[in-house]
């Protein structure tokens, strides 16, 4: 993989570390990572159970999981620890010689840490904790108000009684106000008055969602929600809640029945993670809403655009409540991660989390989902989608052979469908209910969850797929299956326990077992595999869209255009990785002397949101610049030739000088100052076709700051300093000779030919003239003009031979990918793949530090400065300078013309005449070089595997509406008490027959379905 290629894979993904992976596995903030672990045994106290595993501390967390990592899982705050006693041997059940500590929790919980490392570990590991525990100490203030945000807090609070006796008192208070159709009152009485707030904060009312008010979908009693509510009372009261819950194999169960609504929206951000963030980071939410108001932006306009789209058929989103609500939440996002802003599929993600969540927890519920659970997900190119596509296609043709290669016949992409179940988590494909279903496991399981089901749908519906010719057809069969997921998968069966058994428990119980060996670790390793061709694919698709969409490419081809537009994203690159700290920092300008307004004055970024429905144009500013300028003209960086004994290896590196600046300030068309692409190709189109003259016009342009035509004494000085620059690893000192008769020539000369002085605002003074100049000496007065300056270069034959042709050579735009050549069958065979796996760039350039430091020690180690032009062979460096022609100037007739360059047509004037001197920068159109009029990348085909996603998002709006979503009219108000939820011992044992192991690995009914799907007439196996 090519430079290029490695940093825009590492623009996308970062590699995981070990600090990356534990935070991971106990979905922690991105500001921790371990510090100390311990081998241990966990209890709680007064109970049998005993758990054999590791115990992690980071900065701000203690985290358990156990030998097996199911059995038992902890990620406890440290704020919530109230008190921490060493047990005595025998204390509490311990045994002689055990090293045990016994955690008093916020709740009252006791956890019981039995330590079975050294014991100088173990006195580490305590010492460690109690300065985490010291620094907790802040953030133990602010718990009991933000334990008070839990709907689980008002669930097991023994007053809860007393309080809703008070709530039904002051409901029918307002009775009268609310039949009459008073909204405002109704607005107030939505949060205040209530336990329950649906835009958070801190304070006494617990989170909840939109559902509290326009009611949950689905029916309360089919979804059995009394049963659940009381499953989950006895669970919490037992093992913990909210920051303090152990996850024990009874969770993971209660999970996969599927959550309570008046629980679900704490649970996610339990397991997601998302908890903790909020925890802190308290009032960031409202900060952000508070400090963007009346703020727009693109995505604010993309926002407003998708609002009522979004899950229309829910009460929710069809009240100005709900819409506001939905708004303010995208909104957040967007400001307070602007280089992601908005995408399509977002607001779908957001609606079905707010019917659960208040806002305060689905904003951070998103940024979680966002930034680690699906990175690259809802980001501009959507890298991240397009990557699991790759994975999920291989995942298809690895365990549903058959069906795949239909798929390939008859050209029917599997993206059509798969994509918008990824991208909205299959909300905009299945009724809500079952939905939410998959989201609870989505949230505990991991994104492994979405390939789990959708090879199972795709396994499941395989017989009539393969009847399919057409995308069309194959998202009917989908459809038509989703919209039967509430129903029996076995209506004929004999047995009632089969007959009730519906599609959707199907659906689960094949996703779970046949596909248990999609684990996180393949999904991780499938998605390394196939990054970089995901790279490759959406880098050339977003190269194709960049050049088809600039307005002119003067004289540049096809391929200029993409080596321009590969190094203009490469050092774009750079100067990010360079900003994270991974590269040192930039050497200071050279400045010459003088007045501070020798340095060209660069503009400042230009501020302001972009015209309405336009996404802000990605512009590169003067460090950026100075980094692409030196990837394609070689006097702009410092080439060294490094040997040290055992191979030899060049080293780039970009160099500062005043002449970028001014090339900066003269290709910021726009004065922006920042370049945007097309300014780059306007700016390379105005330097690499030039000849002699317009070399010299263009040099002389750029250091005529005001641009009339004439240079100041200062500026003379500046346009020399530049070419010392250029010319700085020159060998020998000829080129130095050369700079200075130049030097002395144009003072000559400009002493000479200098325009007259004009009196100040005198009506016929000529443009450019008019200026406060009393004394002859005044720097800043009109001094040399062009045709002054070009006689004097072309009086130097070193000089005139750089403007001819070197200038022009200088700007080298090198190929930064190379063309892939097709493989052949067998070529080198393994050995040739060995080697290529082994000498790629990254280990190329950890051979060349080790090599490097192996030459130090050696003192072997040698550096050679390049020459950036290269012109002079040794034997011409070596020749001393050429002395001064005195006589340039004198009027003596006796003075011999030079001689016309060869280089010059015979159409072209003499480069001294008056015609010559009157030529304008660019050649007449009769004589310029042939060059496409049109932009030729604009019929470039794209790639067959280019996945549309824009048509893909756009496709998750399209959702059907499912009798199922329904709100129903149930006692959903009555969670569940003592002595309510009949038949929650009948749910729990529903989810152990569904995922009971077998040796078909279903159970029951389902074992009859799978026998039918597996098996063919022809007795050939179909997957």
């Amino acid at each position: 993989m090519t430079s290029l290629r490695r940093a825009q894979a590492r623009s996308y993904w970062a590699d995981s570390t070990p600090a990356s992976r534990f935070r991971d596995q106990f979905a922690l903030p991105e500001s921790e990572s371990p510090l100390a672990d311990v081998h241990a045994v966990l209890s709680l106290k007064g109970k049998p159970e005993a758990y054999s595993g590791k115990l992690y501390l980071s900065q701000a967390f203690l985290t358990f999981t156990s030998l097996d990592r199911r059995s038992c899982r902890l990620s406890l705050p440290l704020a919530t620890v109230r008190r921490v006693e060493k047990l005595a041997p025998g204390q509490d059940g311990m045994v002689t010689g055990a090293f045990a500590l016994s955690l008093t929790l916020l709740n009252g919980v006791k956890l019981v840490l039995q330590l079975n490392s050294l014991r100088t570990t173990n006195d580490q590991f305590c010492a460690i904790l109690k300065t985490q525990l010291k620094a907790a100490l802040p953030l133990m203030k602010q718990l009991k108000p933000f334990a008070r945000t839990f709907f689980s807090e008002f669930f097991l609070n023994p007053d809860r009684d007393e309080l809703d006796a008070k709530k039904k008192e002051a409901e029918s208070a307002v009775g009268e106000l609310i039949s009459f159709g008073d909204d405002g009152a109704k607005d107030k009485l939505d949060d205040a008055g209530e336990e329950w707030s649906t835009k958070g904060g801190l304070g006494e009312q617990y989170h909840g969602g939109l559902g509290l008010i326009f009611k949950y979908p689905g029916d309360p009693r089919k979804l059995r929600e009394k049963s659940k509510m009381k499953l989950w009372k006895d669970y919490l009261q037992n093992n913990g809640r909210n920051l303090t819950l152990i996850r024990y194999p009874t969770f993971t169960r209660l999970v996969q029945v599927g959550l309570p609504n008046r629980l679900r929206g704490e649970l996610w951000e339990l397991t997601c993670g998302s908890m903790y963030l909020r925890l802190q980071n308290p009032g960031v939410y409202e900060q952000i809403l508070k400090d963007n108001a009346g703020r727009t932006s693109a995505s604010t306009e993309d926002i407003e655009k998708d609002l009522h789209r979004s899950l229309p058929e829910y009460a929710a989103y069809q009240d100005k409540r709900g819409i506001d609500t939905m708004r303010r939440v995208l909104t957040a996002y967007s400001w307070s991660n602007p280089e992601l802003g908005y995408c399509q599929a977002m607001n779908l993600v957001v609606a079905s989390f707010l019917i659960y969540m208040s806002e305060e927890q689905c904003f951070w519920c998103l940024t979680v989902l966002c930034d680690r659970l699906l990175p690259g997900y809802y980001s501009p190119s959507m890298y991240g989608t397009v990557l699991d596509q790759r994975v999920f296609e291989h995942l298809v043709e690895r365990t549903l052979p058959i069906l795949h290669e239909h798929f390939i016949t008859n050209d029917v992409q599997l993206s059509v469908a798969s994509l918008p179940w990824f991208l909205s988590l299959f909300i905009s494909s299945l009724p809500m209910v079952f939905a939410f279903r998959i989201i609870d496991c989505f949230f505990l399981m991991g994104p492994k969850v979405l390939f789990q089901v959708g090879l199972a749908i795709l396994k499941i519906n395989g017989e009539e797929l393969l009847s399919t010719t057409d995308d069309g057809a194959f998202i009917n069969i989908m459809k038509r299956y989703f919209a039967s997921l509430g129903d029996s998968a076995h209506p004929g069966a004999r047995d009632p326990r089969t007959r009730q058994i519906t599609k959707f428990q199907e659906l689960l119980v094949v996703a779970f077992r046949e596909f248990s060996t999609i684990t996180d670790d393949t999904i991780a390793s499938e998605r390394k595999r196939f990054r970089a061709e995901v790279v490759v694919s959406i880098e050339d698709f977003a190269k194709r869209t960049t050049l088809r969409n600039l307005r002119s490419v003067g004289r540049l081809d096809k391929a200029r255009l993409g080596l321009a537009y590969d190094h203009f994203q490469f050092a774009i690159l750079k100067s990010k990785e360079a900003a994270a700290g991974a590269s040192t920092s930039r050497a200071p300008s050279v400045s010459a002397p003088g007045s501070p307004s020798t340095t060209p004055k660069i503009p400042p970024p230009a501020s302001g949101s972009p015209k309405e429905g336009q996404k802000p144009e990605v512009r590169i500013d003067r460090n950026t610049f100075g980094t692409f300028i030196g990837g394609i003209a070689t006097w702009a960086r410092d080439e060294r030739l490094v040997r040290n004994g055992f191979h030899e290896h060049v080293e780039r590196t970009a160099v500062e000088h005043e002449l970028i600046d001014r090339i900066f300030v003269a290709w910021d068309f726009d004065r922006r100052g920042a370049l945007s692409f097309q300014d780059v190709v306007l700016g390379l189109d105005s330097v690499v076709f030039n000849d002699l003259m317009t070399n010299l016009s263009w040099i002389f342009s750029v250091h005529d700051k005001d641009g009339d035509g004439y240079l100041t004494k200062d500026e003379i000085l500046q346009l020399s300093e530049s070419l010392l620059f250029i010319f700085r690893n020159e060998p020998g000192d000829r080129y130095l000779g050369s700079v200075s008769n130049l030097m002395q020539n144009l003072f000559e000369a400009a002493e000479t030919t200098k325009p007259d002085e004009v009196n100040v605002g005198a009506p016929d003074a000529p443009r450019g003239h008019r200026r406060t100049s009393s004394a002859a000496e005044n720097p800043h007065r009109p001094y040399l003009g062009l045709s002054t300056f070009r006689m004097c270069i072309l009086a130097d034959p070193l000089l005139e031979d750089f403007f001819a042709s070197d200038l022009t050579n200088s700007w080298r735009l090198e190929i930064l990918i190379a063309e892939e050549k097709p493989k052949q069958p067998g070529a080198a065979g393994w050995f040739g793949g060995l080697v290529k796996g082994l000498m790629t760039d990254e280990n190329k350039e950890r051979f060349n530090r080790l090599a490097d430091q192996v030459g130090k020690r050696l003192d072997i180690h040698q550096v050679e400065a390049l020459p950036s032009i290269g012109k002079l062979s040794a034997e011409a460096a070596a020749l001393e300078p050429m002395a001064r022609d005195g006589g340039l100037f004198s009027t003596s007739s006796s003075r011999n013309t030079p001689k016309a360059s060869p280089q010059h047509s015979p159409e072209m004037p003499h480069p001294l005449s008056a015609a010559a001197m009157r030529m304008p920068a660019y050649p007449p159109a009769a004589n310029a070089p042939s060059y496409p009029t049109e932009n030729p990348w604009a019929d470039v085909p794209s790639s067959r595997r280019d996945i549309d996603i824009e048509a893909a998002a756009a496709q998750a709006f399209e959702r059907p509406q499912f009798v199922l979503d329904d709100a129903g009219e149930g006692e959903d108000e009555d969670y569940g008490g003592e002595g309510e939820g009949e038949g929650d011992d009948q749910l729990m044992q529903d989810v152990d027959d569904m995922l009971a192991d077998d040796d078909q690995g279903v159970t029951g009914g389902v074992a009859i379905a799978g026998q039918e799907l597996l098996s063919r007439d022809d007795g050939k196996t179909l997957f």
